[in-house]
């Protein structure tokens, strides 16, 4: 998707942003991700603030609301500043995070950091007042039926969990970008760093210890996570088929990996 550049929006919108920022000095367009209109950090006299956003009449203008009420409930999330519309655009700031991707390969000391997070957002229940699609309604398709109920769940899932979509920050790994967040097991997205974890060098036992020292994915049920990667290996072999991207074929190949280690138990 081309970006806006912050100078390109209309005056009326900016001037209403700088009532929440102050004056914006200077705005550095972001250049990783690529579904945002616009994504770029404002530097103002008070700090600095992340601001995604799009026209109002983009199809896909929802996802950015939705994004937001989900974040605003999520723990480990940066902080939504304000939301605005003015001038045909919906733009919304959210805290400005210093840090980095973490590195999840065996060694590192970012797994530990990423094993307290999970923790933290398996315990969270997900917001009642926000509605969407659960997973094992999403990925219904993508399992035997009469297994699909191990899918079910009522806590806040990430559901991407991916070294993009955090950073490694002074207070602990922080996750981004909320946007596929759906009511799920409180253990899934244990269970989707178990496959990030295999992908990143680790062996699909070493990946399983790691995700059994967050306590919910301890104690799902063997038939369930089995049930899980087997579905996550067929939802993303069908997204390699459809849309077929560089990235999707290591990824891919770690969730048949797990799943066949899975088999195995």
């Amino acid at each position: 998707m081309d970006r806006t550049a912050w100078v390109e929006l209309p005056y009326s919108a900016r001037q209403l942003v700088e009532k929440h920022t102050g004056r914006v000095e200077h705005a550095e367009t972001a250049h990783n991700g690529v579904m945002s209109r616009l994504a770029c950090t404002l530097y103002t006299a008070a700090g600095r603030v992340f601001v995604k956003g799009t026209r109002l009449d983009d199809t896909a203008a929802w996802i950015y609301d939705y994004k937001a009420r989900v974040t605003r409930c999520a723990p480990r999330a940066p902080r939504v500043l304000w939301q605005v519309e003015a001038g045909g655009w919906l733009l919304i700031g959210y805290e400005f995070l210093e840090g980095r991707h973490p590195d999840l390969a065996p060694g590192s000391a970012d797994v530990a950091a990423l094993v307290d997070t999970l923790t933290v957002v398996s315990s969270t229940p997900w917001p009642e007042k926000v509605r969407k699609k659960p997973l094992h309604v999403r990925w219904g398709g993508f399992c035997p039926e009469e297994h699909a109920h191990h899918l079910e769940g009522s806590a806040l899932g990430h559901t991407d969990i991916s070294a993009l979509n955090m950073l490694a920050t002074d207070a602990g790994i922080r996750l981004l970008d909320w946007a596929l967040a759906c009511p799920a097991p409180e253990w899934s997205d244990a269970a989707f760093a178990v496959v990030r974890l295999i992908h990143a060098g680790h062996r699909p036992e070493q990946a399983e210890e790691i995700a059994r020292e967050v306590p919910a994915y301890r104690t799902a049920l063997p038939l369930a996570v089995t049930t899980f990667a087997e579905a996550v290996g067929a939802v993303w072999g069908h997204r390699a088929e459809v849309d077929p991207r560089p990235h999707r074929a290591p990824l891919l190949a770690a969730a048949r990996t797990w799943a066949a280690h899975r088999a195995l138990l």
